[in-house]
């Protein structure tokens, strides 16, 4: 399910901006029967590079590697969804049907890999994409964020959904995708364009579509790189809308709280998830149904609560913000904990689009369970220091070390044991690993191989291999510093119990 933002009162593209003349090599698609892009056409781009992008690039980082390391047989692990929630129409659901759903690996930086054992159409349980192939074939993809190619998108052309970085490993397999959008559409699609904005090598061009259902736009793939669902209209334009809610983590007693309004779009709600990732403040996610009725681009929407609480802004003016860097939010503060309603509210029809009930145990349930994890990680370690001492003795063991035990086990090289511990939770991407992030050499990584040894010790000999080079740098810290924006969260957490 997604998440939701509220989104600036501003123009999506921006009037200030000189319009970009993008490329237009197919007619429009009036109707069903549009005209279809030849297959193979220039194919000879599947492996240009999206543009270059700035802080978050870690997570959206070229993910066109190969996939000749990556063993055979192994069972995909379960991938919550953040944006699968598009309202479906009978006839979608008809051709849900004759789909195979299908869930993605996923790999770090917020890549997805598939791979398609045969012919036939597919659609991803977590991103809502749906590929057509002509035979097995393995496709990497990722979402990207449109705030980062906003200079693109220009009027009278919109945002109509998330856009996706996608490769293959053969190019002519994969001959369409269908792109989820976040409109609502009913009896508003008559008016509507449908294409696609493609950012190629040569530079970004709007390509046709080829048909649309109530959640999807099809393209017929001419080259493999960056593509988003784009529209055109001159009607108000309804949106699927999505909220979200974060709470300030901190020690005061009362409840501070943002709340986002957005459309039902994944590289919306990734912008989301970024900023409150880099905030100063500590948040948490409070688990609220988010999907809301349609959001009408140009209408004013107020956020209210059923119990004293200050919001600001009082009330603000939905746009699609996907282009925006910043993203809008209601913050909402309430002096004393306690039980309360919140509901969004659209002021010209006085109709209410969403609404929650958030009590204490929303958060306090998430608090004491990391304090428990936290309570039982400090009393296992004691259990076993303690186990063959007495109570006198161990008090004053835990005395005698208290001066010189703050800050020793970060710096405090790396054990088999626990190289060993992080080598079995690496994945079949640790050749790279150790290579970008661990300065490992390809001979390094060969010559490690060439030992006939299960793989899990090669994983451990390349690690022991940078703490030999580290020598008393050889750290937990050290080694979390250098991984902590490659690896998975399970291996972070590992890390950071080493700390």
């Amino acid at each position: 399910m997604t998440s939701g933002q509220a989104c600036q009162a501003v123009q999506g593209s921006g009037d200030d901006v000189s319009s970009f003349q993008a490329k237009e090599s197919y007619g429009t698609r009036e109707d069903d029967s549009a005209q279809e892009c030849k297959s193979g056409e220039d194919s000879s781009e599947n492996n240009s590079k999206s543009s270059s992008e700035s802080e978050s690039d870690t997570e959206e980082t070229d993910i066109r590697k190969s996939d000749e390391e990556l063993e055979k047989n192994e069972l995909l692990p379960p991938v919550e969804s953040e944006a699968n929630s598009q309202f479906r129409c009978e006839h979608v659901r008809t051709e849900h049907n004759q789909k195979e759903q299908v869930t993605p690996r996923k790999l770090s930086r917020g890549q997805f890999r598939l791979k398609l054992e045969a012919e036939g159409t597919y659609q991803c349980t977590v991103t809502g994409l749906i590929f057509d192939v002509t035979k097995a074939a393995v496709i990497k993809y990722s979402v990207l964020s449109w705030s980062k190619h906003a200079d693109y998108v220009k009027k009278p052309w919109i945002v109509g959904g998330p856009i996706f970085d996608v490769s293959c490993d053969s190019a002519s397999v994969l001959t369409s995708i269908q792109f989820p959008h976040s409109l609502s559409l009913n009896d508003h699609e008559s008016d509507m364009t449908f294409k696609v904005l493609h950012i190629k090598s040569t530079g970004p061009a709007i390509e046709p579509s080829v048909d649309h259902s109530m959640t999807h736009v099809k393209w017929h793939v001419s080259s493999l790189s960056p593509v988003g669902p784009v529209i055109q209209t001159q009607e108000p334009v309804h949106y699927n809308g999505a909220v979200i809610l974060y709470k300030v983590v901190n020690n005061h007693p009362s409840l501070s709280f943002r709340v986002y309004v957005a459309t039902n779009n994944d590289s919306f709600i990734k912008d989301i998830s970024n900023a409150v990732k880099h905030s100063d403040k500590k948040f948490i996610k409070i688990d609220k149904p988010p999907v809301c009725k349609k959001l009408q681009d140009g209408k004013r929407y107020r956020l209210i609560s059923e119990s004293e609480a200050e919001i600001t802004p009082e009330e603000m003016e939905f746009v699609d913000g996907s282009l925006l860097k910043l993203k809008s939010y209601f913050e909402v503060y309430l002096e004393q904990p306690m039980e309360f309603t919140l509901s969004l509210i659209e002021l010209e029809s006085e109709e209410i689009v969403w609404k929650a009930k958030l009590r204490e145990c929303d958060w306090i349930l998430h608090d004491q369970y990391k304090n428990e994890r936290k309570r039982n990680t400090i009393s296992n370690r004691r259990r076993k220091s303690s186990n063959s001492l007495s109570d006198e003795e161990f008090y004053n063991k835990r005395l005698k070390g208290r001066d010189i035990s703050d800050g020793t086990k970060a710096k405090t090289t790396l054990t088999d044991q626990q190289l060993m511990a992080l080598a079995k939770k690496m994945g079949k991407d640790w050749k790279e690993i150790g290579i970008e992030c661990l300065k490992l050499e390809m001979k390094d990584i060969q010559q490690i191989q060439a030992k006939e040894e299960e793989v899990n010790v090669h994983k451990f000999l390349m690690l022991e291999k940078w703490r030999k080079g580290e020598k008393s740098n050889g750290t937990a810290q050290n080694l979390y510093d250098s991984l902590k924006d490659h690896v998975s969260y399970e291996i972070i957490q590992i890390l950071e119990g080493f700390l």
